[in-house]
């Protein structure tokens, strides 16, 4: 008898073991507020070439410090910036590290940076053919083109970078009838029928109240989140937010806390301790607490845990601005962001808020929610007060694709895009995990970020890459932690299967050369909490 007990206990220690993992998705807690799976890596890199990687930037530091040293006493050519002699008792300008890394490590790897284009940023480009005769302290251009370049680093998600006359028949009329130049804000002369046209049919697009659109993406962040909060406010910021984002945030001079990446326990321990303790010292509560999030991380590939985020926002009372910049047109069934992704009501997020620069082809950003939230920001925000309104044959560009995003244009192409670039981005990200390499992200991220670790690697990479006539986005130190450089890919729903696989090929070739495959297709390391038991959402 005592053996049958013991027996049934642990068949229901075993049964509630079951029920409880069957909870999770992809290792993540509160699987049920998830209507798909959902599948992100962070695979940690060997932790040789982390040593090594670090191992790599201390000589180099080393070597930076003699080469200083010997600039000091005119043993080297100096050609970087230097104290004007009259200046020599100001406070030093070109002595800080930042200064001391661009001279040392940075100029060694210029060439890979910053490449001139000469034509539209479709599937193929042209970039300017340039050569430095000084170890890329200054460049000449030879004035011939490198032609027929593959483009894998611009954010052009649905292929609407175009030049075809048909395509932009409506934008070239938009073009003679309004010119290009407003030369004016919203709130004097800038304010356009096309501004209007542009607001009502995004509305429509993204099923929200009202939508105001502003210039540029960037100032759509920073200058509208200090109309929002400010002192006595408390913004819960993801450590990867965008440099808008964080701007923003410091311009508004409200309290800001950093939780971790995508980590919803550290998001909710921030959320218990600002709603218990309050403000410090006086222990007053906060007059706001506004959780900022992105859509689709650009530098980590990563999508936002939304429903989660917004059970907390719900949960503890705050509100909840979510940046679609990279998201908007990218994922969605209808290329509606990651709202539609997750199959979510647009009403659960109080600020949305997106740019019109990738997806759309075009610029500027727009701000969409309530319309007592857009009233408000017609009269408090600076972009609209102070900044240029948006070119009309930009916003005509703008309408030109949602429209055919919906259908309106009597065809299916925007359908067939946004499924397009789906397909293209599980095809692309599932040959690269295949060949072994560490690549980050969600799945379904067309932000593909393939880890090199090395300064020296990604300087070795993007030029051969590029004498095989690919244009990469390399990017190390200080965009990304020192041990995590890497490669970033921007799939296109414009880039045809032969052209991914010639992509493919050329990492496989130069990453195998470069000895590039280091996965062992382990477990993410990044959810650092979420063994954590106590953690419980209201669905």
């Amino acid at each position: 008898e005592i053996c049958s007990e013991a027996k049934q206990k642990l068949n229901q220690e075993t049964l509630k073991t079951a029920q409880r993992i069957s909870k999770l998705v992809n290792d993540i807690p509160n699987g049920q507020l998830y209507k798909k799976s959902f599948i992100e890596s962070f695979e940690p890199g060997p932790l040789h070439i982390v040593v090594l990687t670090y191992l790599g930037f201390g000589v180099m530091t080393l070597f930076g410090y003699l080469r200083d040293f010997m600039r000091s006493w005119k043993l080297e050519k100096c050609l970087a910036a230097t104290e004007r002699e009259e200046q020599k008792d100001f406070v030093p300008l070109y002595q800080d590290f930042e200064a001391f890394y661009t001279r040392n490590v940075y100029m060694r790897v210029r060439d890979i940076f910053n490449r001139p284009v000469c034509s539209i940023p479709g599937p193929h480009f042209d970039l300017m053919e340039r050569i430095s005769d000084d170890y890329n302290w200054t460049f000449r251009y030879t004035g011939k083109p490198i032609k027929d370049v593959i483009n894998m680093g611009s954010y052009n998600y649905l292929g609407f970078a175009e030049n075809s006359s048909s395509a932009l028949e409506t934008v070239i009329d938009t073009l003679k009838t309004y010119g290009v130049g407003v030369c004016s804000t919203r709130q004097e002369m800038g304010n356009f029928d096309k501004h209007k046209q542009l607001e009502d049919l995004m509305a429509e697009f993204l099923n929200v109240e009202a939508v105001m659109v502003f210039g540029m993406g960037f100032a759509t962040n920073s200058m509208n989140i200090p109309a929002l909060v400010g002192k006595g406010c408390l913004i819960l910021s993801d450590e990867l937010n965008h440099a808008s984002l964080v701007l923003g945030s410091r311009l508004s001079g409200a309290t800001i806390r950093v939780f971790k990446h995508n980590n919803m326990q550290s998001l909710e321990r921030l959320l218990r301790d600002a709603v218990v303790n309050g403000q410090p010292r006086s222990h007053r509560a906060w007059k706001k607490i506004l959780i900022l999030v992105e859509g689709i991380y650009s530098m980590e590939g990563s999508i936002v845990r939304l429903p989660e985020v917004v059970a907390l926002k719900k949960k503890y009372k705050a509100y909840l601005y979510l940046d679609e910049a990279h998201s908007i047109g990218a994922v969605g069934p209808t290329g509606r962001g990651v709202v539609e992704y997750f199959g979510m009501d647009p009403a659960d997020i109080d600020v949305l808020m997106g740019t019109l620069t990738k997806s759309f082809g075009a610029c500027g950003g727009y701000i969409a929610g309530k319309k007592e939230l857009v009233d408000y920001l017609r009269t408090h925000s600076h972009s609209a007060v102070y900044g240029t309104s948006m070119s009309p044959p930009v916003a005509e560009q703008i309408i030109r694709v949602m429209k055919c995003l919906m259908g309106r244009d009597g065809t299916s192409i925007g359908a067939q895009r946004v499924r397009q670039l789906a397909e293209n981005t599980r095809y692309f990200r599932q040959r690269l995990h295949e060949m072994g390499f560490i690549i980050y992200g969600h799945e379904d991220s067309p932000v593909v970020p393939l880890l090199m670790y090395m300064i020296s690697k990604i300087a070795y990479f993007a030029r051969q890459m590029l004498e095989k006539k690919i244009g990469v986005v390399v990017v190390g130190f200080p965009a990304t932690p020192i041990a995590e450089t890497r490669a970033r890919f921007c799939v296109s729903a414009v880039h045809t299967r032969e052209m991914l696989d010639k992509v493919l090929n050329a990492i496989e070739e130069v990453g195998s050369f470069m000895q590039l495959r280091h996965s062992r297709h382990r477990k993410s390391c990044r959810p650092e909490l979420y063994d954590e038991t106590s953690y419980e959402l209201e669905g």
